[in-house]
């Protein structure tokens, strides 16, 4: 029989065809020749924890993980290897799951046995229904653990490990971290709340913490470190601070005096004192007050002030200043507030200043409230605010402000800014009078 050309097309085409489906059926088939495996190791460094790793042969694209636990990965590509925690002893089946291209999907499973329990760290935070300012805080860790401790916004909380309430004076959120330990091997974990208001009745929940009061005959050495040198300490000040010669204790009074030693205006004409609480008495939060009574005339530079206690590790302003009260001797009866921070220092710091006319001869209260949100300084009372510093976007450019301080006062004498008048010789001696300083904080 004679083929014509149809004929002959058609047959080649369908030839062909079935040539393109056995190669299709072939190449499928090939694709689907791959075998699930994993790998399960002890970490001998990590207690309870297991590490897996994808042992898949053959080409594969995605693999899903379930640990038996109630931890599982999505479906991703390369997700190979896995390093999981087993708070608690028991067998947990677990599963790899993988994909090729044309989303053929295998498993394999395989126990993990563990045979001691440690503890799975987890507590319940609830704001209490009568009264938007406390919460009720409850440990809900299961299994074995030795010691757990909390705090809250990196305060340290003094309370029943188990259960208590907290008490948060101001609107805002609030970090509340509870840490568990079992031998050398502890977790932590940190929940965040979010308080709506303010209490207005915050001012009576302050509870003195702390307080100098100077009634003995001696400055406290377990509180204060005498800071000395003439260096100029970052300023191009001129006084050279003693230890402790410039300082004496008196009729329940700290008296720092600033003398001179020569007429020559000049680095070391001056004696003076600086005492520090650094790495004795720090503090985060609170209401502190210190009442004093300020020397006199042209370039004398007072100040009660703090200096974030990581000072060493991270510098000036990084580790936050706060000047609760700066006064200038050529500026009579004008008191300065101000922070400084990495955002705004030195002549660019953050502040204001008030007019107190007996400043020099009588004492007042210089205050300061510093919460989680804002520090508002005052003079003889929270409602005489001297200045608010509040950055509505806080971060650590402008608010180096979440970790302790420590207090700082002196006399300087001259400087960049005490001395930018001159310096008056026929003023000296002058002293800075502190009859007390007070810490107060809000027990969570």
């Amino acid at each position: 029989m004679k083929l014509t050309n149809l004929n002959i097309a058609y047959r080649t085409l369908s030839l062909l065809l079935i040539l393109f489906t056995i190669c299709a059926c072939n190449k499928t088939i090939g694709m689907t020749d791959f075998k699930p495996d994993f790998s399960v190791e002890k970490n001998p460094d990590i207690p309870n924890t297991m590490e897996f790793t994808n042992k898949t042969i053959g080409t594969h694209t995605f693999v899903k993980w379930d640990f038996g636990n109630g931890e599982e990965t999505d479906k991703l590509m390369y997700n190979n290897k896995h390093s999981v925690f087993y708070p608690l002893k028991g067998d947990y089946t677990v599963t790899l799951s993988v994909w090729n291209a044309v989303n053929v999907k295998k498993t394999v499973s395989k126990t993990v046995s563990i045979t001691n329990s440690l503890f799975a760290i987890d507590f319940e935070v609830t704001i209490d229904s009568n009264n938007s300012n406390y919460a009720n805080i409850t440990n809900t860790t299961a299994g074995e653990y030795d010691d757990i401790s909390w705090n809250i916004n990196g305060t340290k909380i003094e309370k029943d490990p188990n259960s208590f309430t907290a008490y948060f004076a101001f609107k805002g959120d609030y970090d509340i971290t509870l840490r568990v330990a079992k031998g050398d091997f502890e977790k932590s974990l940190t929940k965040k709340i979010t308080i709506e208001n303010d209490d207005p009745d915050y001012l009576n929940k302050y509870k003195l913490i702390w307080s100098d009061e100077f009634d003995n005959t001696d400055v406290n050495l377990d509180f204060w470190t005498y800071e000395t040198g003439d260096n100029g300490w970052g300023n191009n000040e001129l006084q050279n601070y003693t230890n402790g010669n410039n300082v004496e204790v008196k009729d329940g009074k700290l008296i720092i005096t600033a003398r001179k030693v020569d007429d020559k205006k000049a680095v070391g004409s001056y004696t003076s004192a600086r005492m520090i609480t650094k790495g004795k008495k720090e503090f985060t939060y609170g209401r502190y007050e210190i009442r004093a009574k300020l020397p006199s005339g042209t370039g004398i530079w007072p100040a009660i002030w703090m200096l974030g206690s990581n000072i060493n590790d991270v510098g000036w302003p990084a580790c936050g200043e706060i000047d609760i009260m700066e006064y200038v001797g050529f500026e009579p009866n004008v008191i300065h507030s101000t922070v400084h921070t990495p955002s705004g220092y030195g002549s660019n710091g953050n502040g204001n200043n008030k007019t107190l006319p007996t400043c020099e001869e009588e004492f007042h209260t210089y205050g300061l409230i510093w919460t989680l949100s804002k520090m508002i300084f005052y003079v003889d009372s929270p409602d005489n605010v001297t200045f608010t510093y509040a950055p509505s976007n806080k971060n650590s450019e402008n608010w180096p402000f979440d970790k302790p301080h420590f207090f700082i006062l002196n006399i300087a004498v001259g400087g960049n800014w005490g001395g930018a008048k001159g310096i008056d010789n026929s003023i000296f001696p002058q002293t800075l009078e502190i009859d007390y300083i007070r810490v107060f904080q809000i027990n969570y």
